[in-house]
C-alpha cells in the first residue's frame, strides 16, 4: 500500500455481487478500507455522505453507466480518483473515459496485482492533490495575515505563521478549491492550472514543478530540505543524497522557466548542505 499512514477509503461500483466482493477483498487484503455500491445511483448517495480517495466503477451497470458515473462525479467532486472496469474493451470507450478524467481504465478480469497497483497510484494522486490544496489554503493564509497585520506585528506574525504551516498545512481539513489568483512577489500563482506568470508571460510548470513552488512558499522564511521535499511534494520517503537527486532537475527546471521570463535573480535559493528557500524576492 502507499506510504501515508492513514488508511485509504475506496468504493468499488459494481451490480454483480460477486465482483463486488472479489476486488473489495483484494483491496481489504493490503490495508485500505472499503465500500460497495451496486448501482452508480447509490455509489452517488455514499459520496455525499462520506469522502473517498479513490472509486473503482464497472462501466456497464444498468442505470447509471460507468461513463455516465463519471461525468457526474467530475461534475461534483473535479479531482476525485475515478477507475473504470470493463469486460468489453474498446479503444474508443478507452480515450473517451480518459478524456473526461478517468484515472486509469481496467479490463475484466483483472489481476489482483493490477488492480492493487492502479488504486495505489491512484490514492498517490489523490493524496498529492489534498497536499496541493493545503498548501494553496496556507499560502492563502499566510499572505492574507501578513497583508493585514499591524506594521510593528509583522515579523511576528510572519514567524508563527511559518511554524505554524510546518505542522497544521497537512493536518488541518482540506480547503475548498480555489479559484482566486494569487500573488507571490514577482510571480501570479493560477491554482488548478499548472500555470504561474511574471508579468504578461505565462510559465506552464508540471505537477511536480508546481506543488514544490507552492510548497516552498507556504514555508517561505526558512530552509526546507530535499528530503522534506521529496516526502511532501512526492508523496514517499528517501534519505536525503537520494533526495537531493530527485529534487535537482525539478528546481533545475524551475529556475530554467523563471529565468526565460528575464527575471534577474533566482526566485529559488540553494543553500548549500541544506535545502532551499525562497529569496527575499518573494517576500
Amino acid at each position: 500500500m502507499d506510504n501515508n499512514n492513514e488508511t485509504a477509503h475506496i468504493l468499488v461500483v459494481d451490480d454483480e455481487g460477486a465482483i463486488r466482493y472479489s476486488v473489495s477483498k483484494t483491496l481489504q487484503r493490503v490495508g485500505y478500507e472499503v465500500d460497495e455500491a451496486a448501482t452508480g445511483e447509490e455509489a452517488l448517495d455514499m459520496m455525499t455522505k462520506r469522502e473517498y480517495d479513490v472509486v473503482l466503477t464497472d462501466i456497464r451497470m444498468p442505470g447509471l453507466t460507468g461513463v455516465e458515473l463519471l461525468k457526474r462525479i467530475k461534475d461534483i467532486s473535479p479531482d476525485a480518483i475515478v477507475i473504470l472496469m470493463t469486460g468489453y474493451a474498446s479503444l474508443g470507450t478507452a480515450v473517451e473515459s480518459l478524456r473526461l478524467g478517468a484515472h486509469d481504465y481496467l479490463i475484466k478480469p483483472s489481476s489482483s496485482q493490477d488492480i492493487r497497483q492502479s488504486v495505489s497510484r491512484g490514492v498517490e494522486r489523490s493524496r498529492n492533490l489534498k497536499r496541493r490544496r493545503a498548501l494553496l489554503d496556507a499560502i492563502r493564509s499566510n499572505v492574507f495575515e501578513l497583508t493585514h497585520a499591524p506594521e510593528d506585528s509583522t515579523a511576528s506574525v510572519y514567524h508563527d505563521n511559518s511554524e505554524m504551516l510546518a505542522t497544521s498545512a497537512y493536518d488541518s481539513p482540506i480547503a475548498e478549491p480555489m479559484t482566486s489568483n494569487m500573488t507571490l512577489g514577482p510571480l501570479t500563482i493560477y491554482p488548478g492550472r499548472y500555470q504561474i506568470s511574471v508579468g504578461d508571460q505565462p510559465i506552464d510548470l508540471t505537477p511536480t514543478e508546481f506543488d514544490l513552488l507552492l510548497y516552498l512558499a507556504a514555508h517561505r522564511g526558512r530552509v526546507v530540505s530535499c528530503h522534506e521535499l521529496v516526502r511532501e511534494v512526492r508523496g514517499y520517503t528517501v534519505d536525503e543524497a537520494e533526495a537531493r537527486e530527485v529534487i535537482r532537475p525539478h528546481v533545475s527546471n524551475l529556475r530554467r522557466k523563471l529565468k526565460q521570463t528575464g527575471q534577474d535573480a533566482d526566485l529559488i535559493v540553494n543553500v548549500r548542505g541544506i535545502g532551499y528557500r525562497l529569496s527575499e524576492q518573494s517576500q
